[in-house]
C-alpha cells in the first residue's frame, strides 16, 4: 500500500488551472522531492492533501485512507509543515505542541514534546511566548507542531525558507533519522541541492503538470556529462553553437552553459568561439547537478519522453 496514492487530480481557481490531472505515488519509507517553480502547483496539491482545498476531480489517498471519504484517519497519518509562519500569539512553545497533540487525542505526550524540542534545539524556549520568537525559531516550532503526533507521513513545504545554516543542519538531521526509522517524507523546497542530497525519488511540476518523475539517481544520470561554462568580456556565442546551450531562454550574451558529448569537443567550440571574436573571460569543465536537470526539464517545450 502506497503512503500516498495521487490519482488524476485537477484544480482551478477560477481562470487558474492550478492542477491538470497529477498522478503520481509515494511509496511507505520514500524520501520524496516534490519541485517545481513558483505557481507549479506544488502548494496547492499540498492543500488538497491536507484536506484545506478540495479538488475538482481526482482522488488523494494517504495509507489507503482517502483525504475526503476517510479524512479522520487519513490527517492522523499526516504531519504538514506549512511554507506560511502561521502560529497562536497567546502561547508559549510547550503550550502550543501539548494543544497540538490534544488535537489528535494525545495525553501524556511530554516524553515525546521533549524529545521533539531537544531535536529542534527548542528546549530553552520551551517556555517562551510564541510572539517573542525570532522567525527561525518560529518555523523550528512549526515542524514540531506536524512531528508532535508522531505521524508516519510528513509532508515538507519549503521548510528552510529564509531561515539559518543551523536550523538547516539540525532540521535534516532530524528529518533523516526519522526516514531511517521509517517515517515516509515528502520535501518541496527550491534548494535543489537538498532535494539531491535526501531524496530518493523525484517529481517535478510545471504549470499544474507532472513533466518529470523518476528516481533523483536516473535523472542524474540522464542529464550527466560534461558541461562548459563560458563567460565572455566581448563578443555573442556563434550561433551554430545555441543547439547545445543547457538553457536556451538564457537572455544572458555574456554567459552560457554548453552540453558537452565529450571533452574533444571543448578545443572546437573555443576555436569557434574566438573565430567568432569572442574574448574569453572564464571557461569551466563540470559535471551536470539537480540544478542543470531541473532547467532542462523546465525548458523543454513537452513532458521529457520517459520521465513521467
Amino acid at each position: 500500500m502506497p503512503a500516498i496514492e495521487i490519482r488524476n487530480v485537477k484544480k482551478r481557481y477560477k481562470e487558474l488551472q492550478a492542477l491538470k490531472g497529477v498522478s503520481f505515488t509515494v511509496e511507505e519509507g520514500e524520501f520524496f522531492g516534490l519541485l517545481g517553480p513558483n505557481g507549479a502547483g506544488k502548494t496547492t496539491l499540498i492543500s488538497i492533501l491536507a484536506g484545506l482545498a478540495r479538488a475538482d476531480e481526482g482522488s488523494i489517498a494517504v495509507r489507503g485512507h482517502d483525504v475526503v471519504e476517510d479524512y479522520r484517519n487519513a490527517r492522523r497519518s499526516l504531519g504538514v509543515v506549512p511554507q506560511e509562519l502561521v502560529f497562536d500569539p497567546f502561547f508559549t512553545v510547550r503550550e502550543t505542541l501539548r494543544i497540538q497533540s490534544g488535537y489528535f487525542g494525545l495525553r501524556n505526550n511530554d516524553a515525546w514534546i521533549d524529545e521533539v524540542m531537544a531535536n529542534l534545539d527548542l528546549t530553552e524556549k520551551a517556555d517562551v511566548n510564541m510572539r517573542a520568537l525570532s522567525g527561525g525559531m518560529k518555523r523550528r516550532v512549526l515542524v514540531a507542531q506536524a512531528l508532535v503526533h508522531r505521524p508516519p507521513v510528513i509532508v515538507l513545504d519549503e521548510p528552510t525558507a529564509g531561515v539559518d545554516v543551523e536550523l538547516r543542519q539540525t532540521l535534516w538531521k532530524f528529518i533523516a533519522r526519522l526516514n531511517r526509522e521509517g517515517h515516509t517524507i515528502v520535501l518541496t523546497t527550491h534548494y535543489l541541492e537538498e532535494a539531491e542530497a535526501l531524496c530518493d525519488r523525484i517529481a517535478m511540476l510545471r504549470r499544474g503538470e507532472v513533466v518529470a518523475l523518476e528516481r533523483t539517481s536516473a535523472l542524474l544520470q540522464r542529464f550527466a556529462g560534461t558541461q562548459l561554462f563560458l563567460r565572455f568580456s566581448e563578443g555573442v556565442l556563434p550561433a551554430e553553437l545555441r543547439a547545445l546551450e543547457v538553457d536556451p531562454s538564457n537572455a544572458d550574451v555574456h554567459q552560457h552553459l554548453l552540453r558537452l558529448a565529450n571533452y574533444d569537443e571543448v578545443e572546437r567550440i573555443l576555436a569557434l568561439c574566438r573565430a567568432n571574436g569572442c574574448r574569453l573571460e572564464e571557461i569551466e569543465v563540470r559535471k551536470a547537478d539537480l540544478e542543470d536537470v531541473f532547467v532542462q526539464v523546465m525548458s523543454a517545450p513537452e513532458v521529457i519522453e520517459g520521465l513521467a
